[in-house]
């Protein structure tokens, strides 16, 4: 029976030799640190995403209410939000990056995968539902003909998208509570 013997390879780094053993706990190091950074960012991302989204979810039911005049006069808050849509493409990103890293781990990985799926929702829902009516009221300075179905498509895809990006957040911190380490 013939044995297998792990060759050691010297690397010569920074004028010290190194085995091939201690180059793969340098990279296995190396590649734990870049998770925890990637999730760091992650979870900041996604956390900031909340801000937006949970506003517009709270605030919906007061707005519905609101005579035409004063839903116009209130929507003028929202100027300056487009700069939200850093942090949500950068969440976008960051959790798709997330998600490939933790791949060799299913329960991680599906739940990372879930988080960015709800993710890539929002935008799909933005992008169908809410940018259009941005569009056709010019970020609500002028009142469209058809006030109410504007405003009905606007608040609820809104509403929407808050729960999706909540979900993404919950799916987000699971996926980095359940991801197993390497044993090393």
């Amino acid at each position: 029976m013939a044995s297998i013997r792990v060759v050691a390879i010297n690397q010569n780094i920074r004028g010290t030799k190194k085995t091939a053993t201690q180059l793969l706990s340098t990279s296995v190091r190396e590649n734990a640190m870049l998770l925890k950074s990637v999730r760091l960012l992650m979870i900041v991302m996604v956390a900031l995403c909340l801000v937006p989204a949970g506003a517009h979810f709270f605030e919906l039911a007061n707005k519905m209410s609101l005579s035409p005049t004063a839903y116009m006069t209130v929507q003028k808050i929202y100027a300056g939000w487009s700069f939200f849509g850093i942090p949500i493409i950068t969440a976008l990103l960051l959790t798709f990056i997330h998600t490939f890293m933790v791949r060799n781990d299913r329960p991680a990985f599906m739940l990372a995968l879930s988080a960015a799926l709800c993710l890539a929702a929002t935008q799909v829902i933005f992008w169908m539902f809410t940018y259009p009516i941005n569009a056709a009221t010019d970020n609500w300075t002028v009142l469209p003909e058809a006030f109410e179905a504007a405003r009905r498509q606007w608040e609820y895809s809104h509403a929407v998208n808050a729960v999706l990006t909540f979900a993404a957040f919950v799916f987000v911190i699971l996926s980095v509570l359940s991801h197993k380490r390497d044993a090393s």
